[in-house]
């Protein structure tokens, strides 16, 4: 499905460069769970935005269901981030002056979905990671972990193929971590 062959990343600061990734190699099958683990400022985010399309590689070669992704045109990218990824970003990266049903109900409407389907949509996957009570509140209104499932469930309403996740569960107690691990299973 996904493969990285000799992926390198390096971010230039002035005359000087920062290897963020060095010589990835990395092949994803469907229906894989894969964690990636290391400390903090190793790359794990700069590799989730490459996997996703937010970011390219300084060298080396992404190919996608047997596409060298060096060959995607921008209208290639933008359906495979609007239709076959899930974004979970560590900051959540939600539009603070939109509701959050309507945070959730923008990325099916970017999808081509009408406005009432992409709503009762939203209104089922906020409520599946238990915000029910909270559809019409602000993400400044909630806490961490509510904007954190906020950002699940805008992740999950596509019904992605892959769910690309920045430390999903990070602002979340154990309990709730695992009900939304099983969510995103």
């Amino acid at each position: 499905m996904i493969k990285l062959n000799e992926v390198h990343k390096v971010y230039t600061q002035g005359k000087h460069g920062f290897h963020a990734l060095k010589d990835i190699n990395l092949f994803f099958e469907k229906g894989e769970i894969v964690c990636v683990i290391g400390p903090s400022g190793c790359g794990k985010t700069t590799l989730l935005n490459i996997l996703g399309g937010l970011d390219t590689p300084t060298s080396g070669d992404m190919v996608i269901d047997d596409r060298l992704t060096t060959n995607f045109i921008e209208k290639e990218w933008d359906y495979f981030r609007n239709h076959r990824i899930g974004f979970i970003f560590q900051q959540y990266n939600l539009i603070e002056h939109l509701p959050i049903v309507e945070n959730v109900a923008l990325s099916c409407k970017l999808s081509g979905e009408k406005n009432k389907s992409a709503r009762a949509k939203a209104i089922e996957l906020l409520k599946k990671v238990g915000l029910e009570q909270h559809l019409h509140k602000l993400p400044g209104e909630l806490s961490g972990g509510e904007r954190q499932r906020v950002s699940i469930a805008r992740a999950l309403i596509n019904d992605p193929d892959i769910i690309l996740a920045d430390e999903p569960t990070g602002a979340l107690d154990k309990k709730t971590g695992a009900e939304i691990m099983d969510l995103i299973k």
